[in-house]
């Protein structure tokens, strides 16, 4: 590609030439020594009025080119996480249909994974009154993610930073949420578990077992 198409103020578009040589793509996957989990970003439709704070323009179809171009470079995706603008201008239910979107598009691509971000974002901090206030916002935005067959990444929360009193008073309100579970931390301050394996994503909840909700790791280190 040397040129790309700007859209104009009046919905006409406007030819750009790149400059320079565009990095060559792989043939294939590279075989990593690690997992790498990439945030990926949302595409806007620059065509369509829309309130970018509330309603924004998503190109749904660009949106997931974009997630089946990470999985052929061998990347796993970390969706709906503030890359995407969570809480920043993507709300809950726009973030649902991500989740929703990119799930059912893993289930057709082999070797495809993704766990997804699940958060207190649709509680705004002013309306928190408490821990307990908290502790459901989680759970609803983890049982959407489980109940449409992900795994879970725990973000972290306006809303619990606004109730909680203490570290300890952190701990104790996820442990009261997920009681015994483990997590892997992560230096971004983010943690994911789950009892799934990535094959489970082909498949929406036919089991029993559910995927572990986690905590932020100055949780896990206050709760020691």
């Amino acid at each position: 590609m040397t040129s790309v198409f700007m859209p104009r103020q009046d919905g006409s578009f406007e030819e750009y030439r790149l400059r320079g040589e565009p990095i060559t793509r792989p043939g294939a996957a590279p075989a990593f020594n690690r997992i790498a989990y990439a945030a990926a970003h949302v595409v806007s439709d620059p065509l369509r009025d829309s309130d970018p704070w509330g309603n924004p323009a998503i190109d749904w179809e660009a949106t997931m080119a974009f997630r089946h171009h990470l999985w052929g470079l061998g990347f796993r995706i970390a969706e709906a996480m503030d890359t995407a603008q969570r809480g920043m201008g993507l709300p809950w239910p726009a973030a649902q249909e991500l989740i929703r979107r990119s799930l059912a598009e893993a289930r057709n691509v082999p070797g495809a994974d993704l766990a997804c971000g699940a958060g207190t974002d649709h509680l705004s901090p002013a309306d928190a009154r408490s821990i307990d206030d908290v502790i459901a916002a989680y759970e609803e935005q983890v049982g959407f993610v489980e109940a449409e067959g992900g795994r879970v990444i725990m973000m972290a929360s306006r809303a619990l930073a606004r109730v909680a009193r203490s570290p300890t008073t952190t701990a104790a309100s996820m442990a009261a949420s997920c009681p015994g579970r483990r997590t892997r931390s992560y230096s971004t301050g983010w943690a994911t578990c789950s009892t799934r394996s990535s094959k489970a994503i082909g498949a929406r909840k036919t089991s029993g077992r559910r995927s572990k909700p986690c905590w932020p790791s100055s949780a896990r280190t206050a709760q020691r």
